[in-house]
């Protein structure tokens, strides 16, 4: 078995060397944008030197590249610089939501709901809650990551199991089922901007709601939740055998007076939020409908997704705070939206490279040419739905396992597959879930993924002699299992023709 185990190791080790080499021979993903910006610039000038003109499907027109290395084009690159930064669509959904997440993780409301949940939840539904709270904790970005999966190995400990199959899933749940969720994220408008961004190529006046994609991910989050508990179960557990580590069992402090009396707060203050929010859309007449139509699709509810986002963390956050005493004045709320701030600035600075190159790519219109092109490539290869959507999850998991970051992938990607995706007539939401599926399956296996060092410092507490390796050897079932497993419930989706959120169909009309 040792030696067996050993040549598992030896093989994921030669595999990950490899992925280790590529993606440390990337550049800082600000600079590969602006290393596309300016490429964009030079091909606009190469695509206006040849017929490339296309006819666009939809209108009839005649499409033609625009040369950026013009006079007309030095001077939109000049006086849109600033408008292509603050108008890219994902900047402030991020920036707005984070602001609210960061009052009640500052507060402390997101750790005590997490030990609660963990804590409360019965042994023998231990892995089951510790993987489901992982993909919840999804939510607040890094919280899963710094709290809950040293947590979980505490947790496990204590119960007398390994301690690393309880970090095993909780990493596959905070990693692995990265976009599942019963609730909207942070990385539901940021994807949501960007698709708006590529789909306008098409269409110009189409918007990708933030909540576009909830029905497909909040099914999603109990499959996750099931599949991660049957591989730690019947894969991880038998594999990693009885606990011989130097580390002790540890009890883990349960919730005081106070932070029970912040939970009871913060309760109090989401029920009054949701009761708010119900009177606004129950009533045909309700305060939040569209005024003209009485909708609740094209709402002002939907459309302010992002505000509810902030409001609902912010007020629940202070609620917490004021209950078990973590906020004694206005200054503790802003210091926690201030540090939530502080870990943005190499997002600002990404995505400033990023808005200028996906508004170069719209302007030379090389995104819908190659778009029209690619679209009419895969119609002459004649694939069906399911081979279609089966081979772009199976890209968008390869891509990430050399570049970790969701939202620099997505806007790559983005302007290229979602306006070849509308050609064929599939929306820009359905192409978006197939990225999402995609990208988080093999985040737990990715070095590239930004918390995967800590991830191995939290092992080798455990382990002394473990190393990538022992993540990667630990973590490939759960990504094996999830790719499987959530590319079923999409075919499922494609033969129900379920929608897969809000108003959001997987085809267009």
């Amino acid at each position: 078995m040792p030696e067996l185990q050993q040549k598992k190791k030896s093989g994921i080790d030669r595999f990950l060397s490899v992925i280790e080499r590529i993606g440390n021979a990337l550049p800082h993903p600000a600079t590969l944008f602006a290393g596309f910006a300016l490429l964009v610039v030079v091909l606009s000038w190469v695509a206006s030197q040849f017929d490339m003109a296309v006819v666009h499907p939809g209108t009839g027109e005649t499409v033609t590249p625009v040369n950026l290395l013009s006079r007309e084009g030095l001077h939109m690159i000049l006086t849109r610089m600033v408008t292509n930064f603050t108008g890219f669509a994902p900047l402030g959904t991020v920036l707005v939501s984070l602001l609210g997440i960061g009052i009640a993780e500052g507060t402390g409301l997101i750790g005590a709901v997490l030990r609660l949940v963990v804590l409360s939840s019965p042994k023998r539904l231990l892995t089951f809650v510790i993987v489901f709270a992982g993909v919840i904790s999804n939510t607040a970005s890094e919280v899963g990551y710094v709290l809950l999966v040293p947590l979980a190995a505490v947790i496990f400990l204590a119960a007398g199991r390994h301690p690393l199959a309880g970090l095993a899933a909780a990493f596959a749940g905070v990693s692995g089922g990265y976009s599942a969720n019963l609730l909207l994220g942070t990385v539901d408008p940021l994807l949501a901007g960007l698709s708006t961004e590529a789909a306008k190529i098409i269409s110009p006046g189409y918007i990708v709601n933030p909540a576009a994609n909830y029905y497909f991910m909040f099914a999603s989050t109990f499959l996750i939740a099931a599949l991660g508990t049957w591989v730690t179960e019947k894969v991880v557990i038998p594999r990693l055998g009885v606990y011989a580590g130097e580390e002790k069992p540890q009890s883990i402090d349960r919730l005081n007076a106070q932070e029970k009396r912040g939970l009871l707060y913060a309760t109090i203050a989401i029920a009054l939020m949701t009761a708010f929010i119900l009177g606004g859309l129950l009533p045909e007449n309700g305060y939040l409908r569209d005024p003209e139509t009485g909708e609740i699709l094209h709402s002002p509810f939907m459309s302010g997704i992002v505000a509810f986002i902030f409001l609902l963390a912010g007020i629940s956050g202070i609620a917490y705070g004021i209950g078990a005493k973590t906020i004694r004045n206005d200054s503790d709320v802003m210091r926690g939206m201030s540090k939530s701030m502080e870990t943005l600035g190499s997002y600002i600075v990404l995505v400033f490279f990023a808005a200028q190159f996906v508004a170069y790519f719209n302007w030379t219109n090389l995104g819908l040419i190659l778009a029209i092109n690619g679209a009419d490539v895969l119609k002459t290869m004649g694939l069906s739905d399911i081979p279609l959507m089966v081979m772009f999850i199976l890209v968008a998991a390869t891509i990430n396992l050399v570049m970790g970051s969701a939202s620099a992938k997505w806007a790559i990607m983005a302007p290229v597959f979602i306006p070849m995706f509308m050609l064929l007539g599939y929306s820009p939401e359905f192409t978006q879930v197939a990225y999402r599926i995609g990208d988080s399956v093999t985040n737990i296996i990715s070095p590239m993924m930004s918390y995967f060092a800590l991830i191995v410092a939290f092992i080798q507490r455990y382990d002394k002699n473990a190393g990538i390796g022992t993540v990667i050897s630990t973590m490939l079932p759960y990504s094996v299992v999830f790719f499987i497993g959530w590319t079923i419930l999409l075919i499922i989706w494609i033969l129900t023709d379920l929608p897969i959120g809000p108003g959001a169909e997987m085809y267009l009309p």
